[in-house]
């Protein structure tokens, strides 16, 4: 029995159309919210850790009625100091149940991040990438055990 989030909307929704970008931010939506359950209630820093995995850091960025603006992002610590990559905002549209990614920075150091950015880099306009890149990810977080429920330390 396939749930909603396990729906893959690049696969059933022409790319790049208006339509299969509004599905692929409602998968969004549902994996985000698989990821981050309490997110309608959540304000400040939270850290996701699981072992073999990096640490998974969620900033409540903005808050208003309809909107929750959150930043998603794995640290990286690197000789010339700690890294956050890929560093993504995330615009979560409370009321139409959509998650779209609003900016996808750097290019990525973890691994399966790299590979899915090559793969999907040359044949989507920048706004499709970004949500593709965003969707495999939240499914990646959720297929490792990602749940972010604890607060980060100030």
């Amino acid at each position: 029995m396939f749930l909603e989030y396990q729906l893959v909307p690049q696969t059933t929704i022409k790319p790049r159309s208006f339509v299969g970008l509004m599905a692929l931010y409602e998968s969004n939506f549902l994996r985000l919210l698989q990821l981050i359950p309490e997110l309608e209630q959540l304000d400040g820093c939270f850290r996701s850790r699981i072992a073999g995995d990096c640490d998974l850091h969620v900033s409540i960025l903005e808050r208003s009625r309809y909107t929750v603006t959150l930043s998603l992002t794995y640290l990286f610590d690197l000789p010339d100091g700690k890294v956050a990559d890929p560093d993504m905002t995330v615009r979560v549209y409370l009321d139409g149940r959509l998650a779209e990614s609003m900016s996808f920075s750097g290019q990525p150091v973890h691994e399966e991040l790299r590979r899915l950015a090559k793969t999907d880099g040359r044949a989507l306009g920048a706004r499709w990438k970004r949500n593709v890149v965003l969707n495999k990810w939240l499914e990646y977080l959720i297929d490792q055990g990602h749940l972010v429920l604890d607060r980060s330390p100030a």
